[in-house]
């Protein structure tokens, strides 16, 4: 038999090449890597935007612990790098809040899972890594008095004023999400059965919320006014472009400043807290607002029956404990 060659010819190298572990070099790899799977697996342009922000600002506080992120590979990166330079560093010397870094933490378990997953990295950093435990707070709501003064601040001599009080009625009547309710579209409107399609809902479940007669008055209120556009998105600018999620934030944030409300942020969301605390006080059941929020999960529908319901208020009348006790005379 004749000696073979030493060197390896292109078709064994391409079979070593096949069989050895590609590990990502580079963040600007990792990412790319990262990205790709993300839009692969089809998730919201905001929830990538989100990972992209927070893992920029991973690297970001690398860079201003002296750490040079551009020599760095993410093979590197461990476990005690994430305890003291991330977690350490934001509480200690950036004076984060826990969920600012419970946040981040989040967005870089599921960098750094992908990258473990898909063997780009021989150790997963975040694997022992738990998000911070922090107190509960009382979910924030407005009151009957707050409502009302904030629906008197727009403008309904204008288009803008017309819309957005369109808007809010709409986020205090079903409870929708800011991302839902600029993914309306005016066929989304089912007006015989006084429903809308929820399209571009969080879980990517479609559903039906139902709305009622005053609703469906305000509404065709505003298509009235609203007229014929190029697009089929029914909150529209003056331009008659579809309106933006930061748009909406920020005119209910314009609102809530004319209406001098301090004690409560004014934000779409703060109106879905308020649809759950007034819809259960109403005896909406849990069943009707895990339907209507939207909510995969049980746990945040309960937390608004404990803390909204009448039931155990009203209950609480004949149990308090302090009918033992004697009045002093």
């Amino acid at each position: 038999m004749a000696r073979r060659k030493n060197n390896l010819n292109e078709r064994e190298l391409t079979i070593v090449r096949k069989s050895s572990k590609s590990y990502a070099e580079s963040f600007n790899e990792a990412i790319q890597l990262f990205l790709d799977d993300c839009d692969l697996r089809n998730l919201r342009p905001f929830t990538i935007k989100y990972y992209q922000n927070e893992i920029q600002a991973f690297l970001n506080q690398l860079e201003e612990q002296d750490i040079n992120t551009k020599e760095l590979s993410p093979c590197n990166v461990t476990e005690e790098m994430i305890q003291e330079n991330v977690i350490r560093y934001m509480r200690t010397y950036k004076g984060a809040k826990i969920v600012s870094i419970n946040t981040r933490l989040r967005g870089l378990r599921s960098f750094f899972n992908f990258l473990y997953k898909k063997k780009h990295i021989p150790k997963n950093p975040m694997e022992n890594i738990q998000l911070l435990k922090d107190r509960k707070h009382v979910i924030p709501t407005f009151s009957k008095e707050q409502l009302n003064t904030l629906f008197n601040q727009p403008d309904l001599t204008t288009f803008t004023g017309v819309r957005d009080y369109t808007i809010m009625m709409l986020f205090l009547e079903t409870g929708i999400r800011v991302n839902e309710i600029v993914g309306l579209s005016l066929a989304d409107i089912q007006w015989e059965d006084g429903l809308l399609r929820i399209r571009n809902a969080k879980t990517y479940r479609e559903r039906l919320v139902p709305i009622q007669s005053e609703m469906k008055k305000q509404l065709k209120k505003y298509i009235s006014i609203r007229g014929v556009v190029e697009t089929d998105a029914l909150f529209v600018t003056v331009d008659g472009t579809p309106l933006l999620r930061r748009s909406v934030q920020q005119r209910i944030d314009i609102y809530g400043v004319k209406a001098k409300i301090k004690d409560v942020r004014c934000s779409p969301h703060t109106f879905r807290h308020t649809f759950a605390k007034l819809s259960v006080q109403q005896g909406a059941n849990i069943f009707e607002l895990q339907m209507i929020l939207g909510h995969t999960s049980m746990e945040i529908v309960k937390t608004y029956v404990n803390l909204f319901g009448n039931d155990v208020r009203e209950r609480h009348k004949d149990f308090s404990p302090l009918k033992v006790l004697k009045k002093r005379k």
